[in-house]
């Protein structure tokens, strides 16, 4: 029988540890590109050596929203599942080094081209935009990669079942698992469009490309990416944050619940990214809106969930008002308030959600930069600042080092600054979208006109904010570091949260994976199966997508 342990094996350590470090390069690299991109936005600094704006921005797109996100997710995975279903088999620790290498090995050929300037494609990498072949396989290969890091996962949640027989899985191994199995399916579009369709034209070996189908297996990926990106941070705040405050899990199974509601509404809902596009039927999109405003329930059951577990820490210590648990919290600890503050973010970063799921409010804002203003609200800032507390004390713990008292206070200073330079930013960003400012240009695409002219204050408070993420980058950075190589040895908690002892007994029904997977199916093929095929006979040859370019 497994039994928890109180710490990360050490040889998963070092798995876990070579993924987090990976998404820390990408951060950096990614973060320079992000900070070049708002000074030409400004209109008043012009990138040296012949670099191109798309350049970056691309670089930025795929390093931070692809990259970093993805290898630290599994990282954090690993060492979640080690934590609390007990060391990797030799197996599956092998298993998981083969799909760090692997997704490694296309993250450096994928920025190689990207840097060379071969692959200036953005992060959606649209068609008729083409890189250069190497730039798809790199991806195929981030892909391929994290999938057999998953299949460890699985067998690593397997084998806990299969020793523990008649026993609910550890909560947090559950949320990896039901993260990994919403990742795995929504990457089999991605990785069909590239292996199917762009590789093959980018050799040359077909004539053109459906550009309807490939935009619609982007975003039947690209939404479910999101919720890939976010249910780790919620892991964070429904496992972690109870301990790091001194309180308890307000329920465990509605945890579970709310995760299974996201791998269901998760996926079948990228029509709602293609709204203005035709050839696809306004019923379907209406049918995926409903789908998309359907996420709506978990996330209000996380909000109820984490505020439940305030306020009873704080009626616990004494608090007796609607709001006096506020002043029982942690504010001086980075593990709670980083955290903290990026679950604040996601009130209005949600709301924006709405906005852009919802088909007459789109017209409003799509591919504007509200767009990507939204994006910071929640990947960069809900999703980001997350993990970096997690980082602080995740990376201690599996280095054997120590979070000072010092580095906790840089911390705080770090999401200060991070926080302010968002809300410049990210405030600019929605301002001027709705103005109709675009989304992925450069000031020199905005021409001479007046209404250019009067977006420059908004560019010029990008440039400022972005500026003060940049330093936040450099912040954190230096924090990681430290704790990866220079802060005193030391034993730092892997913090995981008990229910309450009144809580009822979580029921084995949430381990019916047959039923949970086949739900999902069922979703996707009510969702996808008429329409998509709509977009394959109803494209007549010489039509605009049938075989050649629009």
């Amino acid at each position: 029988m497994i039994e928890t342990a109180v710490k990360v094996n050490k040889k998963d350590a070092k798995l876990a540890l070579a993924h987090i470090i990976v998404a820390f390069i990408a951060l950096f690299i990614g973060g320079l590109c992000g900070f070049l991109q708002v000074l030409v936005r400004s209109g008043k600094v012009q990138l040296p050596g012949g670099i191109g704006y798309y350049q970056v921005l691309t670089a930025h797109g795929v390093l931070l929203a692809l990259v970093l996100t993805t290898f630290f997710i599994i990282g954090f995975q690993f060492a979640g599942m080690s934590r609390t279903a007990g060391a990797l088999s030799n197996k599956a620790r092998l298993t998981g080094w083969i799909g760090f290498w692997i997704m490694t090995i296309g993250t450096a050929l994928t920025t190689f081209y990207i840097l060379i300037g071969k692959a200036s494609v953005l992060y959606t990498f649209y068609a008729p935009l083409q890189a250069h072949v190497g730039f798809y396989i790199g991806l195929a290969l981030v892909v391929v990669g994290s999938w057999i890091s998953g299949f460890a996962m699985f067998a690593h949640y397997a084998r806990w079942k299969k020793q523990n027989p008649g026993q609910v899985g550890p909560l947090l191994s559950f949320m990896s698992v039901v993260n990994m199995a919403l990742w795995l399916i929504c990457s089999l579009g991605v990785a069909a469009t590239v292996l199917l369709q762009f590789i093959p034209w980018t050799l040359g070996w077909t004539e053109g490309i459906n550009v309807l189908v490939s935009r619609t297996l982007f975003w039947y990926f690209g939404h479910p990416l999101v919720y890939f990106w976010l249910l780790p941070a919620y892991m964070v705040w429904y496992v972690v944050i109870p301990k790091v405050i001194g309180g308890k899990i307000f329920s465990d199974s509605l945890a579970r619940m709310s995760f299974i509601l996201f791998l269901f509404f998760s996926i079948p809902v990228g029509f709602h990214h293609q709204l203005t596009e035709p050839g696809i039927s306004p019923t379907w999109k209406y049918i995926q809106v409903v789908l998309t405003l359907m996420v709506v329930i978990p996330s209000l059951m996380t909000a109820f969930s984490m505020f439940a577990t305030f306020e009873r820490f704080g009626r616990s210590k004494g608090a007796t008002s609607l709001f006096g648990w506020l002043k029982f919290l942690p504010w001086n600890d980075a593990r709670f308030l980083v955290p903290f503050i990026g679950m604040v973010a996601f009130i209005p970063g949600g709301a924006g959600g709405l906005i852009n799921a919802s088909h007459q409010l789109n017209q409003v804002i799509h591919n504007t930069i509200w767009v990507t203003g939204h994006f910071h609200l929640t990947i960069a800032t809900t999703v980001v600042l997350t993990f970096f507390g997690a980082a602080y004390w995740l990376v201690p713990h599996l280095t054997g080092r120590t979070f000072t008292k010092q580095l906790n206070q840089l911390a705080i200073v770090q999401a200060v600054v991070w926080s302010v330079g968002m809300t410049i930013m990210s405030g600019a960003m929605h301002w001027v979208g709705l103005y109709g400012a675009p989304r992925r240009s450069s000031f020199s695409d905005y021409g001479g006109s007046a209404q250019a002219a009067d977006w420059i204050p908004y560019q010029i408070a990008q440039a400022v904010g972005g500026s003060m993420l940049f330093l936040g980058i450099i912040l954190v950075l230096y924090i990681i570091v430290q704790l990866l190589w220079f802060a005193p040895k030391g034993e730092e908690e892997f913090p995981i949260g008990e229910a309450e002892e009144t809580a009822e007994k979580t029921p084995l029904f949430f381990d019916k994976w047959w039923l949970w997977i086949t739900i999902v199916v069922v979703l996707i093929l009510l969702a996808y199966s008429i329409p998509f095929t709509h977009m394959i006979q109803e494209a007549p040859p010489g039509s605009p997508g049938y075989n050649r370019l629009c």
